[in-house]
């Protein structure tokens, strides 16, 4: 018997229908810029399974999805860096030129394969200014987006993005941008995720050399902990029985030494 016959329309959307709704069942992760780099924030318990890595000197990587599927990504994006930064130089390895490698390597699966990969990545880079910061999103069907200020991925992503751009401001200190990060990744009435729960890392353009940091325990907690005001004193009271204060003259029958007005 021939085998059904399927236009390849129908083909790539099904392939696509699949992969996104792989992807869905992830939980959604934040990337934005702050005022010394770039933030990367994930939803994560596990301490051994990472979403959010370092690929090279200034570069950062986030993904959503198959875990098997984008750590192999993740070790070919670190075999590229090191191999340019080896043969060439180490600026020549750069976010544009790993996003289109990735892109080429998506695209390629999800044409040629029968099963699409079910990711979604981010590929960060920082500059030595805010403006040279860089932030490309890849889709499944290797599509890359070149975002500015921020990229959700994964899970409800729509829904996220909404609420994130509510609260994020550029050029916002580190403490306000993840405040922002947990207040879209939290659902309204929800309750937001413990240090325990969270994946951090910031690339961060005043470290030296490598800009890749990671973000927990005592460090992640002060972040979290929201600053308290500092308590004002009460004033003193005046001991029972003790000499009183000169009583004030009121304001009209200050003599300021010059003429009344007219």
């Amino acid at each position: 018997m021939p085998f059904p016959y399927a236009s390849p329309e129908q083909i790539m959307r099904d392939r696509a229908e699949y992969a996104r709704k792989g992807i869905a069942r992830g939980r959604s992760v934040v990337v934005v810029q702050y005022a010394d780099g770039i933030l990367l924030v994930a939803p994560n318990p596990s301490k051994a399974l990472h979403k959010i890595s370092e690929i090279y000197d200034r570069i950062g990587f986030a993904a959503v999805g198959r875990y098997n599927e984008f750590e192999t990504l993740r070790q070919a994006g670190i075999r590229y860096a090191d191999v340019n930064g080896y043969n060439y130089n180490r600026k020549d390895v750069t976010a544009r030129a790993l996003a289109n490698v990735y892109a080429s390597q998506l695209g390629m699966i999800f044409t040629d394969s029968i099963k699409a990969l079910e990711v979604e990545i981010v590929v960060a880079e920082v500059g030595e200014t805010p403006d040279q910061d860089q932030i490309y999103r890849l889709t499944f069907d290797g599509s890359v987006f070149d975002e500015q200020g921020m990229a959700v991925i994964g899970g409800q992503s729509d829904t996220v993005a909404t609420r994130l751009k509510e609260r994020y401001r550029p050029g916002a200190p580190l403490s306000d941008a993840l405040d922002a990060a947990l207040t879209a990744l939290t659902e309204p009435g929800g309750e937001r995720p413990s240090a325990a729960q969270l994946e951090v890392a910031v690339l961060d353009r005043n470290r030296e050399h490598r800009k890749f940091l990671r973000l927990s325990g005592p460090r992640l907690e002060r972040l979290l902990t929201p600053p308290q005001p500092p308590e004002t004193p009460p004033a003193p009271e005046a001991p029972e029985g003790g000499p009183k204060p000169p009583p004030t003259a009121p304001e009209g029958d200050i003599d300021t030494g010059s003429e009344p007005p007219l």
